[in-house]
């Protein structure tokens, strides 16, 4: 019975994180034709419709004024700030490079649960994040910016990679922390709402100087997996996932997310896999593993002492 729920949730973990590695190809074709954040905003409109039918079913949509303003307060910094700041670096760098620099975010997220969770900091965490950090950098590379050598535009994308990977961190533990309080389901509604009413008015300014293409079936095909399959099946999924397995042993999960998106921007988008790409991307592995062993170290002292 066990080793069938694990293998479920393997199934569900790995089902998500790879459809959130194809996201990056689907965002890059799709941007060519809509503007970053105006493809954000229409796909967190169609998933926060979805979400908000789902809980006035159940009677379960309500909140308090201040909640349901905090809890939109914190889609704002996730699905606003750092999945907004992801599609704009997608569009300026690649869909490789995005799937590689956000996939540093679970080495991250142990610093945001100690400085707001009051989480152990342990020394292998701290080194965890190090060489995560290390790994963004020399996909980054600033060197040949500094030399005025690089593509700035590519630079200034990567660099906004980084902020989404770094924001999708504090995100994911403010997210956390109001876990305490409500259901997933409350939580992704509000985010959501949140997230488009910041990125609204930024579309808006995008279509001042630009027109969105006529409705064409690849489009509606491509906002359909980005709104539906990728925000609502990947998350569903992914909490699926932490719910049938260890959470130490689901995160282990997320580097489909790098592999697919690598792989299938090679393949159908021909970018190229650098070897700055490959040495910065196993970096990345190696910080989030770390971060991953620490964890399990505190677990393990957790439980001895409870026996």
């Amino acid at each position: 019975m066990q080793s069938t729920q694990t293998l479920r949730g393997a199934l569900y973990g790995i089902t998500a994180a790879s459809l959130w590695g194809a996201m990056f190809v689907v965002s890059d074709a799709m941007m060519e034709l809509i503007p970053p954040i105006t493809l954000l905003s229409i796909r967190l409109i169609i998933a926060a419709l979805m979400f908000a039918g789902i809980l006035m079913t159940q009677r379960r949509l309500q909140l308090p004024l201040h909640e349901a303003l905090r809890l939109m307060a914190i889609g704002a910094l996730g699905f606003g700030v750092s999945v907004g700041t992801q599609f704009i670096g997608t569009a300026l760098s690649s869909a490789i490079n995005g799937a590689v620099i956000t996939s540093a975010s679970p080495a991250f997220i142990v610093l945001f649960a100690w400085l707001l969770l009051r989480e152990p900091l342990t020394p292998l965490k701290l080194i965890s994040g190090a060489v995560a950090t290390l790994g963004v950098l020399i996909i980054l590379d600033l060197s040949q910016f500094s030399l005025g050598i690089a593509d700035a535009q590519r630079l200034i994308g990567d660099v906004s990679l980084a902020v989404a990977a770094i924001s999708w961190a504090a995100y994911s533990v403010l997210v956390r922390r109001a876990s305490r309080r409500f259901s997933t389901a409350v939580i992704t509604t509000y985010a959501l709402i949140g997230g488009f009413l910041f990125c609204a008015p930024i579309a808006a300014l995008e279509l001042r100087d630009t027109a969105l293409p006529a409705p064409t079936l690849e489009i509606l095909a491509g906002i359909f997996f980005l709104s539906v399959i990728v925000m609502g099946g990947a998350n569903y999924l992914w909490n699926r996932a932490f719910a049938l397995v260890e959470a130490s042993v689901a995160s282990l999960f997320f580097f489909a997310q790098p592999l697919v998106g690598a792989l299938l921007s090679n393949w159908l988008l021909k970018q190229a896999i650098t070897p700055q790409l490959v040495i910065g991307a196993a970096l990345i592995v190696l910080g989030v593993l770390l971060a991953l062993r620490s964890e399990q170290q505190l677990q393990a002292k957790a439980r001895a002492a409870d026996a």
